[in-house]
Parts: structure tokens; C-alpha cells; sequence
């Protein structure tokens, strides 16, 4: 009686000690690869280097890009403006704001959808349908 108590014990521990000492082998064996092949550096070429001096900010940096003058700036905003004034011209619609109109045209909008997706397409809403 005493050698079954025995042998469950220490042959389940036994059991346990192997299995972790595999699972701590592959570990290791994981971490201690050297095949350096295929690796690429962390850092590029040209990284930060320490020149042991502090920067002087009173010298203005170089700029990456030629500067908008001050033509060009407004011309850029006219344009902005032009087409955020067709665009809103565009979208000027009535827009409902009764929940029950809301709610009615999110029913026919689905409607309208799924015809277009399926191929039976209204001419009413899309022109250009064949």
C-alpha cells in the first residue's frame, strides 16, 4: 500500500519536473539564437549624434520648402473659398427636421439604395443608369 502511495506521488512529480524543464529548455533555446542573417539595424544611416554642445537657437533653421508670398497665399484662399461656396450651393436642399420626415426617408432612401445595388435603378435618381 505504501509503494502505490509512493509511486503516485513522486511519478507525478516527476511528471511535472519534466515538463518544465522542456518548457524551460525551449525557452532558452529560443532566446540564444546567433543567426544574425536577414536582420536590419534599429537606427538608420544618418541618426542623432551627440557633438557634446547645446544648439544655438538664435540661428533660424534652413527651410525645407520655398515660402508662399503673399499673392500666392491669397490666391490660394480665394480658391478655397470658391469651392466651399459651390459646394455649400450644391447641398442646399430642404432638410427635414420632424423625426417622423426623417424616420420616412431613411425608409425610402434604403428602397432607393437596394434598387441601384441590384441593378433595377431608377432614372428619376440616377440619370446616367442604363
Amino acid at each position: 500500500m505504501t509503494i502505490d502511495i509512493g509511486d503516485t506521488v513522486f511519478s507525478g512529480t516527476g511528471r511535472f519536473c519534466r515538463a518544465g524543464l522542456a518548457i524551460v529548455l525551449l525557452a532558452i533555446s529560443g532566446c540564444s539564437s546567433t543567426n544574425m542573417e536577414g536582420s536590419t539595424p534599429v537606427a538608420g544611416v544618418e541618426g542623432p549624434k551627440d557633438t557634446a554642445t547645446f544648439p544655438n537657437l538664435n540661428i533660424p533653421p534652413k527651410v525645407a520648402a520655398p515660402q508662399f508670398t503673399e499673392a500666392e497665399k491669397n490666391a490660394k484662399l480665394a480658391q478655397l473659398k470658391a469651392d466651399e461656396r459651390a459646394q455649400a450651393a450644391k447641398n442646399r436642399g430642404a432638410k427635414p427636421t420632424n423625426p417622423a420626415e426623417l424616420t420616412a426617408l431613411a425608409k425610402q432612401h434604403g428602397g432607393d439604395t437596394l434598387k441601384q445595388i441590384e441593378g433595377k435603378c431608377d432614372l428619376t435618381l440616377d440619370p446616367t443608369c442604363k
